[in-house]
């Protein structure tokens, strides 16, 4: 039986929602401070996780060419900051990861439900990442996230 359908309520061309959370270095990370800029905000449900941990570091090992395409990439879950600060050490991670401990970016953005694992229903974060273009608006949306090819969906994104 597949995962249930993902929650969001966000749509292309609507507004990104607004955030505010600390990364794993403790510092603030805004949406305010990403005015004008194009970023990708993935959705992840927990650090140090095989799943998570192989789409981090699918991310990371492209950063290159996430970043020459124009892309701020920003993680989130609910992890407290040491969490997030262990989890981007051990696997040398080079973007932001923030720290959602209230969740209120998780259900700003509409990616928290319930979602067939392992035979039963559970409540939990669902990998979903969204596109942000310079104007602040969602310009994609992946629903069926591919952890080991994170970054070519996102590099292709405009191609689908």
């Amino acid at each position: 039986m597949p995962a249930l359908l993902s929650i969001t309520h966000l749509k292309i061309g609507d507004k990104a929602p607004a955030f505010k959370a600390l990364d794993q270095d403790g510092n603030i990370c805004s949406s305010a401070d990403l005015k004008g800029k194009q970023f990708v905000i993935y959705f992840y449900p927990n650090d140090d996780t095989e799943t998570c941990t192989k789409q981090a570091c699918n991310l990371r090992d492209n950063f290159v060419a996430l970043k020459k395409a124009g892309y701020i990439i920003i993680g989130v879950s609910h992890a407290p900051v040491p969490s997030k600060k262990k989890f981007a050490n051990k696997y040398k991670l080079p973007f932001i990861i923030l720290a959602d401990t209230d969740m209120k970016i998780v259900k700003a953005y509409g990616v928290f439900g319930d979602k067939l694992f392992m035979g039963r229903i559970i409540s939990t974060i669902h990998r979903i990442t969204f596109i942000i273009n310079k104007k602040g608006k969602v310009e994609h949306i992946i629903h069926k996230v591919s952890a080991g090819k994170a970054a070519d969906q996102i590099l292709n994104a405009g191609a689908i």
